[in-house]
């Protein structure tokens, strides 16, 4: 899937799109400055210290270093133990409550999922 530059657009396995994250940007980029300015912003959005160490991120579902809560997120481990590419593809997504919970923190993700679902 292309994104509105013409580069690939790199889905999370929960709908986020790790192409867009400042983390992912930052990563593929090795810039030591926008991961700590990612730390910063992510610290005062969230109200809990995060660290520079904990933003690289080589995106979700491909191989390398996951930032945060994305190395240990349920969501993510769910769709790996399916071999989902992602949620869009789980024949369960409409009941499931894991990924559920989860737009209601990341409503944007779940529009990208209804999208690959609707493509299935």
């Amino acid at each position: 899937m292309a994104d509105s530059d013409g580069g690939v657009r790199i889905i999370a396995r929960c709908g986020l799109v790790c192409s867009e994250c400042p983390a992912y940007i930052a990563t593929k980029a090795g810039d030591e400055q926008k991961i700590a300015e990612t730390a910063a912003m992510w610290s005062k959005m969230y109200n809990h210290e995060v660290k520079p160490e904990c933003v690289w991120c080589d995106g979700c579902a491909l191989p390398g270093r996951k930032c945060g809560h994305c190395a240990e997120c349920d969501v993510r481990a769910c769709a790996e133990g399916k071999g989902m590419d992602n949620c869009g593809l789980c024949p369960e997504l409409s009941g499931c409550a894991t990924i559920n919970n989860f737009f209601k923190l990341a409503p944007q993700a779940m529009k990208v999922i209804e999208e690959i679902a609707a493509g299935r």
